[in-house]
C-alpha cells in the first residue's frame, strides 16, 4: 500500500502537482513511519511549495532513519540556503560531499555558501537589499528534463502548514535565551520531538489518531543550537533558546519588515533582572500572571479516585486555620485514619473513635 503511493507521489511530483505529492507521501508515511526515502522526498515537494522548514524538517528525519543518505544532505542543504543558514547549509553539503564525493553539486553549493557567508561577515547584506535569485541552487536528478529551467519557488521567510495550531504557546525573553512555552497537557516525552537549527525551531508532537503537530517558525534571531534545550513536562512544553547575539528579539518570528534590532544593554550586578517581554504596545506581557495560570491549570487537572480525594484534603488542610488543622490531625489519628472532622470544638475535648466504612470493623494492633 505505501508503496502504491509513493509512486502515484512521484507521478504527481513530475507532473508539477507539489500539493498532492505531500499530500500522497504523507498518507504513506502514515503506513511505514520508518521509511527514510519518503521523508527524504516529502522534503523535495515541500521545498517546491515553499515550505523551507517542513521540507529541513522532512531532510533531518530522512537523515536521522538512514545517516548515509546522501540526497537527504543535499535537500536539507537547500532548504536551509533558502532560510538563508549558510552556515547550516554549509555544513550539510559538507557531510553529503563526503558521502557522494562524485557529485559535482555538493562542491558548487558549498562554494555558494561560503560566499554568502563573507557576505554576512563583511556587512554587505545587511546594508544591501539580498539579490540571491528565488530559484532552487540546483537542479536534482528526476526533478526536471536536462537543460530546462528550473521551476521557481518564492522564497518564503516562514511557511505555515494548513492545519490549525492546536496548542497555544507564549514566550518571553533575557538577555541570553529565549524561553517559549507550548502549553500541551499530559503529552509523553517519546511523542515529542525538537530540532533546533541555526536559525530554525521545530516541534512537532505526535498524537495518536490524530494528525501531528507541527511548530517550526523562522525564528527572529539566529541561536546556538549546541546550547538549546527542551523540557517535556505535565502541563507544558518548555523550549530554551540560546541567542548567538543579545539583541531584543521584538516578535518570535522573523519578518522582513522589522528593523534590526538593537543589542540588549546588560546591567552589572548582584540584583536579579526581571525579563524583557516584546511586544509592539506600551502594555507587556504579565510573565507572573501567566506563570499562576499554569499553576492554576495544574491545581485544576481533573484526577480520578484517591489522587482526587487527597488533593481535596490537601486543599482543605492548605487554606486552614490552626484550629481546623489541629482537630484534622487529632481526628485522622485516633480514629486510625477512619475519620477526619474539621471541627475542633466537637473533638477537642474527647477522643475520636473510630468509625469504619460499612461492612468493616476497627480492629487494634497489638505490639
Amino acid at each position: 500500500m505505501a508503496s502504491d503511493l509513493q509512486i502515484k507521489a512521484k507521478e504527481a511530483f513530475i507532473d508539477d502537482h507539489f500539493e498532492l505529492a505531500v499530500d500522497l507521501y504523507t498518507q504513506a508515511i502514515s503506513i511505514s513511519p520508518n521509511n527514510a526515502e519518503l521523508f527524504a522526498d516529502r522534503a523535495q515537494a515541500n521545498f517546491k511549495l515553499g515550505h523551507f522548514t517542513e521540507a529541513v524538517a522532512d531532510a533531518n528525519r530522512a537523515i536521522e532513519l538512514d545517516p548515509s543518505m546522501s540526497k537527504a544532505y543535499l535537500r536539507k542543504g537547500n532548504a536551509c540556503y533558502e532560510l538563508e543558514e549558510y552556515e547550516t547549509a554549509k555544513a550539510a553539503f559538507e557531510l553529503g560531499s563526503s558521502l557522494a564525493p562524485e557529485d559535482a553539486r555538493f562542491t558548487n553549493l558549498i562554494k555558494k555558501c561560503d560566499e554568502r557567508i563573507a557576505e554576512e561577515e563583511s556587512g554587505d547584506s545587511l546594508d544591501q537589499p539580498s539579490e540571491k535569485a528565488s530559484t532552487q541552487v540546483v537542479p536534482e536528478e528526476g526533478d526536471e528534463e536536462s537543460g530546462q529551467i528550473v521551476h521557481e519557488v518564492p522564497n518564503q521567510a516562514t511557511s505555515q502548514l494548513n492545519v490549525k495550531p492546536k496548542y497555544r504557546h507564549e514566550f518571553y525573553q533575557k538577555p541570553e535565551e529565549v524561553v517559549i512555552t507550548i502549553f500541551a497537557k499530559g503529552i509523553p516525552a517519546q511523542n515529542v520531538a525538537v530540532d533546533f537549527g541555526e536559525q530554525i525551531l521545530s516541534v512537532i508532537i505526535h498524537v495518536p489518531d490524530e494528525d501531528a503537530y507541527h511548530f517550526q517558525p523562522r525564528l527572529f534571531g539566529k541561536i546556538a543550537p549546541e546550547k538549546c534545550r527542551y523540557e517535556v513536562l505535565p502541563s507544558r512544553i518548555e523550549v530554551r533558546l540560546a541567542k548567538a547575539e543579545p539583541l531584543n528579539w521584538t516578535s518570535l518570528e522573523f519578518s522582513k519588515d522589522i528593523i534590526v534590532p538593537q543589542k540588549i544593554h546588560v546591567v552589572s550586578g548582584t540584583g536579579s533582572q526581571r525579563p524583557s517581554y516584546p511586544s509592539s504596545k506600551p502594555k507587556r506581557v504579565d510573565w507572573d500572571k501567566l506563570e499562576a495560570q499554569v499553576k492554576k491549570e495544574e491545581k485544576e487537572e481533573k484526577l480520578d479516585g484517591d489522587a482526587a480525594l487527597n488533593r481535596f484534603f490537601q486543599d482543605i488542610y492548605k487554606d486552614a486555620d490552626e484550629d481546623t488543622k489541629r482537630a484534622m490531625r487529632k481526628s485522622f489519628v485516633e480514629s486510625n485514619g477512619t475519620v477526619l472532622s474539621t471541627n475542633w470544638k466537637e473533638v477537642g475535648s474527647k477522643k475520636v473513635e473510630g468509625s469504619p466504612p460499612e461492612g468493616m470493623e476497627v480492629k487494634k494492633w497489638e505490639y
